[in-house]
This record gives C-alpha cells, sequence and structure tokens, in this order.
C-alpha cells in the first residue's frame, strides 16, 4: 500500500490537554503522542496537510445539548483543557481546526480544506476512539473519502470500546494499520 502525499491528509482527533489522560487505553497518552508526533513529522517533512482537530466552547452555548439518558450536569472546563498538547501544538506546519461536538466534519471547513487541496484519502487518529474518531470517520466515509486508521494512535476509555471500534467498524469504512506502517508508505 502506498499514499500519495498529495492526495492524502493527516486528520489527528482531540489531541488536547483535558482530554487525552481521560481517554488513552489501551495505550498511553505518553505513547499515542509519541506516534502521533513520527506522524505528524513525517507528513510534515514531505509537505503533507496535518490537520490537529480540537473541541473547545466559547460559553458551553455553542456546544450539543440533547436530551439524552445519560445524566450530563454544566461542564466545566479548566484552563487550557483545549490546547493541543505542546508536543504536536509546537511542530510548524500543521493546520489546527476547532470543532463543537463529536465529529470534525460538521459545522467546520474541514471537507473544503481537505477537497481544495485535492485530498481524497484521510489518514485518521486521535481521540476517543469511539467518540470523536469514530464519529469523523464516519462522517468522512458518507463523505466519501478513502481511511486510513491508525490504531496505536487512538485511545478510548477502554480497551474494549477501542477494539470493538478498530476491529467492527473501521474495517468496513477504511484499512486500520500501525503508525509505523503509514510512515512506511508515505
Amino acid at each position: 500500500m502506498n499514499l500519495s502525499i498529495e492526495k492524502t491528509a493527516l486528520v489527528l482527533i482531540d489531541l488536547q490537554n483535558g482530554i487525552i489522560g481521560h481517554h488513552s487505553a489501551p495505550y498511553t497518552p505518553e505513547a499515542i503522542i509519541e506516534r502521533a508526533g513520527a506522524l505528524v513529522k513525517a507528513f510534515v517533512e514531505k509537505s503533507g496537510f496535518v490537520v490537529l482537530v480540537r473541541v473547545s466552547t466559547l460559553d458551553g452555548k455553542d456546544m450539543l445539548h440533547p436530551a439524552t439518558d445519560t445524566e450530563q450536569g454544566p461542564a466545566s472546563y479548566p484552563e487550557g483543557w483545549d490546547a493541543i498538547v505542546p508536543e504536536l501544538a509546537e511542530i510548524a506546519g500543521t493546520y489546527t481546526m476547532t470543532k463543537r461536538q463529536w465529529g470534525a466534519f460538521h459545522g467546520t471547513d474541514l471537507d473544503s480544506q481537505l477537497r481544495r487541496r485535492g485530498i481524497d484519502t484521510i489518514v485518521l487518529g486521535g481521540v476517543s476512539t469511539g467518540i470523536g474518531v469514530d464519529t469523523t470517520a464516519r462522517e468522512a466515509f458518507q463523505l466519501g473519502y478513502n481511511q486510513v486508521f491508525v490504531e496505536d494512535v487512538m485511545g478510548a476509555a477502554n480497551k474494549e470500546m477501542h477494539d470493538y471500534v478498530c476491529q467492527t467498524i473501521f474495517p468496513r469504512i477504511g484499512k486500520v494499520r500501525s503508525s509505523a506502517e503509514v510512515i512506511s508508505y508515505l
């Protein structure tokens, strides 16, 4: 498998201070960040397009608030919770995008940024595997993108959720690979 750097983007979901520590199973936050950093550097060195997606809110009113069975009290966000982890934020040549919900396509300019560059394939990783990454993957599938899921650059609240999505959902809508394999394809 080869990836054309001109037609492929790296999209990393919610690798930010307030989320990575709570959603890293089965890998440690440090391992996910280290492998994500290697991917970002490999893409940037080859002039590839890298999108670092973060979730944030202005005042909480811009987030989704559906009626659910799970009790969700008012959220309080500590200072800097929405900042991309420093190990990735410090790498020049990336595009940081903000979303207000689980998926990175709805209500953002991600699709436009990719299409205007002629990109038809996304390499996807981040946290949480079964929430932000999965929702973004399903949106990308509906939009017709080819996808490569970087299994060892993802994490979930628990191993079972991570494994379910990586073994059941992702193989039906793309290809599941390791970070080392993706780097070798560039």
